[in-house]
């Protein structure tokens, strides 16, 4: 019952969170010329797709050594400035004294970008614990003679693991389809009469989440969206001219999927001119030429069928053990009276985290967002996880509900709304919480790891300033923690929208690495 009337609120509060209310810019802007800068560091911007050419005078990080919470209003407003147009958000604040250090349009509704993902980590860590996992599931759907003949299909059960792939998540670890293959070998299946079905009944939303870009849409950072997604959902088509005609292959190796080979032979050619595409059934259509003298050809393709590729990886690897599989692959749920033979467990979800935040990931965000919501006994899907994460962070973070709406959990989407104070109050509860530590370390290091490796090298924030990054054509955000010169422990929401991103990431970067020279 709760969960239908925080369903029904969320319904009637969408429209003020997609369309934030304009408000003041805040303070004039004032022009810091203090004697207490300290330096000049020119760093190297991470190319984070969709992205767009840095300005020639963008890259100087020129940070101070604030004395005071004057100072440093009057220097951090001078470094907001450095954006000659856009909207920003800042909130910072004092965990060890509890007070605001400085804030600007700490309540308007902003794009976070990949900033999101703060919010979706809490979440599944608030759900699953640190140690979580997802099982993904082979269940027999008829009967299992003794001579190891199923009369009947394989049922492929997805959990939304996003770690399922075509190699092992660790080195020395099983590869996940090689796995569960080899243990329904060991259960005595030896032919299927059937085929692989792959059931994603998981998630009930469609595979692109409201609001993203259409142009994102064939990028390998806008995989589609299922509880049974495999290798990310990309894909290898390997193209090769074998005499008259052009051979296909695939990596991750899979089988029992429709395919159109419309790809001609060239004579006396070392060209090649290959299209990919993939219909709204999953039948993968490969045409063009390639010539008779060409090397291979290799295409990444987005899987727009996830569902189908996940259930041909399993019966590649089942004919590979040596059973045999009558059937092609399709997409279909799993009867109530399946039998299961065999599961695969990911990671911790202390594991699933750290590389979601340290690289950025928005497949895996996308399916932990939806795990959460399934987690509940609700369906996975978007609107379900923005409703229990508005309830989560108002019950733990005291955040109010409005503050936030997910369209995603990535941060891709146009939709996606947050203001700088709801992120510092849950980055202020994370602190506190259990599994607190597990994101915090999650995070990427200014100046050594992951997308801050080549930012705010040689400042005081190198090494000190933790926090997680966002990037759009339209968006450059960072929140986390860094630690100021006299040992105050500082939490802060930096979020710009604009069309001058690049001289916005230049100023987060100034103004990190003040915060970490500040001193009172």
């Amino acid at each position: 019952m709760i969960f239908q009337l925080l369903l029904a609120a969320s319904v009637a509060l969408h429209s003020a969170a997609e369309t934030p209310k304009k408000k003041a810019l805040g303070p004039k802007k004032r022009v810091a010329t203090h004697s207490r800068v300290q330096g000049t560091k020119s760093v190297q911007n991470a190319k984070l797709a969709p992205s767009k050419t840095a300005p020639a005078s963008a890259g100087a990080i020129h940070w101070t050594t604030p004395k005071g919470r004057i100072d440093l209003s009057d220097d951090l407003s001078s470094m907001l400035a450095r954006a000659k147009s856009g909207k920003w958000g800042v909130l910072i604040v004092s965990l060890s004294n509890g007070d605001t250090l400085f804030e600007r349009n700490a309540d308007q509704q902003l794009l976070p970008a990949s900033t999101m993902k703060l919010f979706t980590s809490s979440l599944a860590l608030d759900r699953f614990g640190a140690e979580g996992k997802f099982v993904t599931v082979v269940l027999r759907a008829g009967s299992l003679s003794s001579g190891g003949t199923l009369h009947g299909d394989l049922m492929l059960r997805g959990a939304g693991d996003p770690t399922l792939n075509g190699k092992a998540f660790e080195p020395g670890g099983d590869a996940p389809m090689e796995a569960l293959a080899r243990q329904i070998a060991a259960a005595g299946v030896k032919h299927v009469t059937g085929g692989v079905v792959g059931d994603a009944s998981a998630f009930l939303d469609g595979h692109v989440p409201d609001g993203w870009r259409t142009r994102y849409l064939q990028a390998s950072y806008a995989a589609r969206v299922s509880a049974l997604s495999f290798n990310e959902n990309k894909m290898t088509i390997i193209v090769r001219a074998n005499g008259g005609h052009a051979d296909l292959s695939f990596q991750p190796a899979v089988s029992g999927m429709p395919v159109v080979n419309d790809v001609k032979i060239t004579p006396s050619s070392k060209g090649s001119h290959i299209g990919v595409r993939q219909d709204s059934t999953g039948r993968l259509v490969i045409s063009g030429w390639i010539g008779a003298q060409s090397a291979q050809r290799d295409y990444q393709v987005m899987v727009e069928g996830p569902e189908l590729f996940a259930a041909g990886a399993l019966r590649a690897a089942l004919v590979a053990q040596g059973v045999t599989v009558d059937g092609p692959v399709r997409v279909g749920a799993t009867p109530t009276d399946a039998v299961a033979l065999a599961k695969f467990d990911s990671p911790s979800l202390e594991k699933i985290v750290t590389q979601m935040n340290g690289e950025s990931n928005n497949h895996f965000a996308e399916l932990l967002f939806r795990d959460a919501a399934s987690s509940v006994g609700a369906p996975g899907s978007a609107e379900n996880g923005n409703i229990l994460l508005r309830r989560f962070l108002y019950e733990k973070a005291a955040v109010a509900p409005t503050s936030v709406f997910a369209a995603d959990g990535s941060g891709l989407s146009t939709l996606d709304r947050v203001t700088p104070r709801a992120m510092v109050q849950l980055l202020g509860y994370v602190r506190k919480a259990p599994w607190g530590p597990v994101l915090e370390q999650s995070l990427p290091v200014a100046g050594e790891t992951e997308t801050l490796r080549h930012r705010m090298r040689a400042t005081p924030a190198m090494g000190n300033l933790h926090a997680k990054t966002g990037t759009t054509n339209d968006v450059a955000s960072l929140g986390g923690y860094v630690t100021a010169k006299n040992g105050e422990q500082l939490v802060f929401s930096f979020i710009y929208n604009g069309k001058d991103r690049w001289r916005a990431k230049e100023a987060m970067d100034a103004m990190g690495s003040t915060l970490a020279s500040f001193s009172r």
